[in-house]
């Protein structure tokens, strides 16, 4: 029997001890519009996806910048030593146990600079693969951010991984952001650039709705979406008939990140 590449991957000090969505329901139910608005296509059209060799550019205000080969970022640094498991719920009320290792732990290899507020994730723009591109659902390439402060939480967390085994595809491989307490547009996938600069970054679902999709996205039951209500949620793979549980503000991760927010008016900076 072939060993899973990730099965003795320790637990990280963040993982909750939940029980996990069934992989089936992880692995085929995503949202990656690069390929498909429907949440069941990209299982399969993302087959096709190349993800080795990677390259990742680092621009902006950082000492080291330039374009990477995301193996020699792993071996050239001990990443390696401080991969881990993280199990955590995702913003769609699912479990994952992901496996990878802190962003702010690769971000510190470049050296950010004072000016360095906020770092941009750009996506692969690859329309002839990523079919999805060729539609204007979204301004492509898919580009998210965080605060600089929020980067460097332990909280945020760079997947390789999940449930042992290499990230498939259509979860985002080969390295995908994975923002626990923010709703999940911003757990952006197959990451090719990163960007530190000293202005928040137009986002391509703040672009795209404004009104709706707001640069923070932090999981806040009290501010209803223009469509819909967040208040309560349902766990992935849950009978119909399964009561949905009442949203946790921060996504039950308020001891890790609520005092990034201080004195800030979540509902008019959502």
């Amino acid at each position: 029997t072939q060993v899973k590449k990730y099965a003795q991957v320790p637990v990280g000090p963040y993982s909750g001890a939940l029980h996990p969505t069934d992989y089936e329901d992880v692995a085929n139910y995503t949202n990656y519009y690069e390929f498909s608005t429907d949440k069941k296509s990209s299982t399969v059209l993302a087959k096709n996806l190349q993800t080795s060799p990677w390259s990742i550019a680092v621009e902006g205000e950082a000492e080291k910048i330039g374009v990477f080969n995301l193996e020699d970022i792993l071996k050239n640094n001990p990443l390696e030593e401080r991969i881990y498991r993280f199990r955590c719920v995702e913003a769609w009320a699912m479990v994952v146990p992901w496996i990878g290792f802190p962003l702010g732990t690769m971000l510190k290899q470049f050296k950010p600079t004072s000016k360095a507020k906020f770092v941009e994730f750009t996506t692969l723009y690859d329309p002839k693969v990523m079919i999805g591109q060729k539609t204007n659902v979204l301004a492509w390439p898919y580009v998210e951010g965080l605060r600089i402060d929020e980067a460097m939480n332990p909280l945020a967390f760079l997947a390789t991984g999940m449930y042992d085994e290499t990230l498939p595809n259509q979860n985002g491989a080969p390295l995908r952001l994975v923002v626990p307490w923010k709703y999940g547009f911003k757990s952006i996938k197959a990451i090719v650039k990163i960007r530190f600069t000293e202005t928040m970054p137009a986002t391509a679902w703040s672009k795209m709705g404004p009104s709706e999709y707001g640069f923070y996205a932090n999981v806040n039951p009290e501010v209803a979406h223009p469509r819909w209500s967040q208040s309560r949620e349902r766990i992935l793979g849950a009978s119909i008939f399964t009561p949905k549980r009442k949203t946790e503000m921060f996504n039950g991760y308020g001891d890790q990140v609520a005092s990034l927010y201080k004195g800030m008016n979540l509902a008019k900076q959502y």
